[in-house]
């Protein structure tokens, strides 16, 4: 059996890069945000999974709509020991230039 691939970050400035950076910094993701219509967080958290190696966990829960009606809710993770790695192993940079190159006018 192939050893399994090392993550890769993406772009810092992506939306790829912007959703990984919710899930290492273990804050919340509300999703909208950092994608500004450009696609769905479903397709990013399936591009960090398939092309940057990244083991996203997926939960999902039913949930009502604001009008009443019945929906799915499904919350994207990382499992505790990915986290901790990934930061140890560049997360902490990466996510310090992320910071600064959304400071940079």
């Amino acid at each position: 059996m192939p050893a399994a691939k090392l993550p890769i970050f993406p772009g810092p400035l992506t939306a790829r890069g912007a959703v990984l950076a919710v899930l290492i910094s273990d804050a919340d993701q509300t999703g909208v945000p950092p994608l500004q219509g450009r696609t769905s967080l479903a397709a990013i958290v399936k591009a960090l999974k398939r092309k940057y190696h990244w083991p996203v966990e997926t939960s999902s829960f039913p949930s009502n709509t604001g009008d009443g009606r019945a929906s799915w809710a499904t919350v994207y993770s990382l499992p505790p020991a990915v986290i901790a790695r990934a930061l140890d192993h560049g997360g902490r940079e990466w996510l310090e230039r992320r910071s600064a190159a959304r400071r940079a006018p």
